[in-house]
């Protein structure tokens, strides 16, 4: 009798182990299956090319694209963004947002100048010996912007006429997540203090 129970005792246990086994491995499925759904629907993984958005983003990093983030919010000043251009075969790119639409932007002894006010910000200490077509004032059109990549002396983006203004039909998303290396997993793209080192 006494060994009857102590059987069925630990049949129990097992089932209740086998259980909480069960329930946990279907959970982690279940969140592995939710992040592969959110990042195929939300985003897409792109690798950064060259030294443009340097110390910002690292050549050889992979970054999360947020392709639904514009469609809900503004694009705004200093975010990083994928976009497409149609004048070198639809190559894809990643600039940061200086100029937004119906400002002037103009390049002058470095300095970024917004409708005749020199860009300052925390962390935006970028200077641009190559003013190229911002050496004289650009006035940004409806739905058009003026990106520059961080890595002033190493970037072709809009000081260029290979690259010019950016129209939002070209702007894929929003530079979300650095996911590799992982040792560098976090949010990318954000300007950094000067002296600051990357995350």
């Amino acid at each position: 009798m006494a060994h009857r129970r102590k059987q069925k005792q630990g049949e129990k246990q097992e089932g209740k182990r086998l259980h909480t086994i069960t329930d946990w491995t279907v959970g982690v499925i279940a969140v592995v299956a939710l992040a592969v759904f959110l990042v195929q629907m939300l985003g897409r993984t792109v690798r950064v090319e060259g030294h443009s958005m340097e110390p910002a983003l690292q050549a050889g990093d992979t970054v999360l694209v947020n392709r639904l983030s514009y469609s809900f919010f503004s694009i705004e000043r200093f975010d990083v963004v994928l976009f497409r251009n149609p004048q070198s075969g639809d190559q894809t790119y990643m600039k940061r947002v200086v100029g937004l639409p119906g400002e002037t932007i103009q390049i002058q002894n470095g300095q970024v100048l917004v409708d005749g006010t020199a860009l300052k910000e925390a962390g935006f200490g970028q200077t641009y010996t190559v003013a190229g077509l911002a050496e004289v004032p650009i006035h940004l059109g409806e739905e058009e912007y003026f990106l520059l990549g961080d890595n002033g002396d190493s970037s072709e983006d809009s000081r260029f006429a290979i690259v010019g203004n950016v129209h939002r039909d070209q702007i894929l998303g929003k530079i979300w997540l650095r996911v590799a290396p992982f040792s560098e997993f976090g949010f990318a793209g954000g300007l950094q203090a000067e002296g600051e080192e990357n995350p």
